[in-house]
């Protein structure tokens, strides 16, 4: 089993997304490269941890290769934004590609050039970092996603919705991947 790491925006869409995968086996969502171990999804809000949110994803290779979830990352969000997704605004929305060895860093370093020069006119902002630094949200799996999925679409939770979802964030702790 292999692990992939990425911050597209809101974590609620991509993480839908990737879900969907075949060879995707399993997706959480949290934050990465703040600066502090844990912290809380208001902390986060206020865009002064540093933290960017991120959907973690355990995949088999047999059947998808991270060249195909990097290149998939690519088509399911504007990666020449700073700081923000849609109407999502502020450094938790930042666009990253989290690896986990060098191979990983490599193949996420060669789609970025490729796709830079032949569809995003050099402008992509994404940076490869190593995704050591992972706080995920302990026991959340996705539940929130089947509340809004009617519809459903990247950076728009329904308004019904959203105070059941953040009820559910503030009641949750975080614990640091295996």
């Amino acid at each position: 089993m292999s692990k992939a790491l990425f911050g597209a925006g809101c974590f609620w869409g991509p993480e839908k997304k990737f879900s969907e995968i075949k060879g995707v086996i399993e997706t959480q969502v949290g934050y990465s490269q703040g600066l502090t171990d844990k912290t809380s999804y208001e902390e986060v809000c206020k865009g002064n941890t540093n933290h960017a949110e991120v959907v973690f994803l355990k995949f088999d290779e047999n059947l998808v290769s991270y060249t195909n979830l990097v290149e998939f990352f690519y088509q399911i969000h504007d990666p020449t934004t700073l700081n923000q997704q849609g109407p999502d605004r502020g450094s938790q929305y930042r666009s990253l590609i989290g690896y986990y060895d060098e191979t990983q860093c490599e193949i996420a370093k060669q789609i970025t050039d490729k796709l830079n020069e032949s569809q995003f006119n050099q402008k992509i902002i994404v940076p490869s970092l190593l995704g050591k630094t992972l706080r995920l949200i302990a026991s959340f799996n996705s539940a929130p996603l089947k509340v809004v999925n009617t519809g459903f679409k990247p950076n728009v939770i329904k308004p019904l919705a959203f105070p059941f979802i953040i009820s559910l964030i503030a009641e949750l702790t975080f614990e640091e991947l295996p």
